[in-house]
Formats: C-alpha cells, sequence, structure tokens
C-alpha cells in the first residue's frame, strides 16, 4: 500500500518542485489515507490538499511536490512508532 505525503516548499529553497524534499519542505503534510497504486495515490493527494487550508492558503512563491511512497518506509522513518 503507498501512503501520500504533500511537501511545500518555499522557491528560494526549491526552485523545481523536483528539488522539494522531505529535508528542506516547509510543511511536510501526511494524506490519512492508503493507496493501490500511484495515480490513485498522486490524485488523491491532489485532491486532499486543494480541499485543505492549506492548499487554499498556498502563497505564490512555494511550491508543492507530491510523492507517493510505501506505508512501510514512511513508519521506519518516523521516530517512535
Amino acid at each position: 500500500m503507498l501512503t501520500a505525503l504533500v511537501l511545500i516548499c518555499s522557491a528560494s529553497a526549491a526552485a523545481d518542485p523536483g528539488d522539494c524534499t522531505r529535508s528542506n519542505a516547509n510543511t511536510v503534510v501526511r494524506v490519512p489515507a492508503e493507496f493501490g497504486n500511484p495515480a490513485t495515490c498522486f490524485m488523491q493527494a491532489q485532491a486532499y490538499i486543494a480541499g485543505s487550508s492549506i492548499g487554499r492558503e498556498l502563497e505564490a512563491n512555494e511550491r508543492v511536490r507530491i510523492i507517493c511512497v510505501p506505508r512501510e518506509s514512511i513508519i521506519a522513518s518516523t521516530p517512535g512508532e
């Protein structure tokens, strides 16, 4: 199963959305759902962030990147879980 992470970086940290990573993101949002394939993961993450206050309050100098990763990799990288 895949989990979506929405990364929001400032343009100064990531001129291209592809340069936005978990280590330089201002905000990292984990979408509270799991997905069976990458296309569904990406589309649902887009809808989730667009419907949230974070998505509505994005500034022009912010870059958004969605990454879909195996759920296990999120649990392994989160201390205390």
